[in-house]
């Protein structure tokens, strides 16, 4: 059946794999570079990395309505109790699960991870999701960090990393954390989403080429790529 992974905009990204379907920060609501709506997305289990709004998004409402099980750290699946849902499952930094669509390990994210009403967020986290046609590292917001190698030493096929800058790593930093990583793949997100993180995704493209041994992979909101 192959993986299929879907660029929803923002860091909205929907995995098709051994017959099901994974929502990673589900953000909807509120961004203009949305594909779907909260109200279109169907899924299995929604993973979200951290707890700002652009990424937990529209999770509550997903998961209320399709019963979806929600993965995330111990703090946000807490929080994810209080507001109702309950096909849930805490994990944390360093520790893997095996799901029916693959293995789910969280790393470590330099950035914050306040929930939307000020509640504690935890950790903010990466996401290296483990399927039967490879692994995709999911680097969610951070800055640039040297353990990047040790993340890419899991054998990383596809690495998804924010490239708008002021918030996260910039378009310079990625390729340095390309460089790091060594996927075979790798895909920008967190970009273009508002002015303050714009950037020109063919302009970083060219650096990957150039600078690394990666394949760029660059998609519009909507587009897919076979894994």
């Amino acid at each position: 059946m192959g993986t299929n992974i879907t660029w929803l905009g923002h860091s909205t990204f929907q995995i098709e794999t051994a017959g099901k379907i994974i929502i990673l920060d589900p953000f909807f609501t509120g961004n203009p570079n949305a594909s779907i709506s909260a109200n279109e997305a169907k899924t299995d289990a929604i993973i979200v990395s951290h707890g700002h709004g652009d990424h937990v998004g529209d999770t509550v409402e997903i998961a209320k309505r399709t019963n979806a099980l929600v993965i995330a750290n111990y703090e946000i699946i807490e929080w994810m109790g209080k507001q109702g849902v309950e096909n849930v499952h805490p994990q944390h930094i360093g520790g893997a699960h095996k799901y029916d669509f693959g293995t789910v390990k969280l790393t470590i994210a330099h950035h914050g991870s306040m929930l939307p009403d000020g509640s504690n967020g935890g950790s903010p986290c990466g996401i290296l999701l483990k399927l039967e046609e490879g692994t995709i590292y999911f680097a969610a917001d951070t800055g640039l960090f040297s353990d990047m190698r040790l993340i890419g030493e899991e054998g990383v096929d596809l690495a998804i990393l924010p490239i708008g800058d002021n918030f996260t790593m910039g378009p310079d930093d990625s390729v340095k954390a390309t460089s790091m990583i060594a996927p075979k793949r790798v895909m920008p997100m967190h970009y273009n989403t508002w002015p303050l993180i714009e950037q020109d995704a063919a302009a970083w493209a060219d650096q990957i080429r150039n600078q690394t041994s990666a394949e760029p992979i660059v998609l519009e909101p909507g587009e897919s790529f076979q894994l």
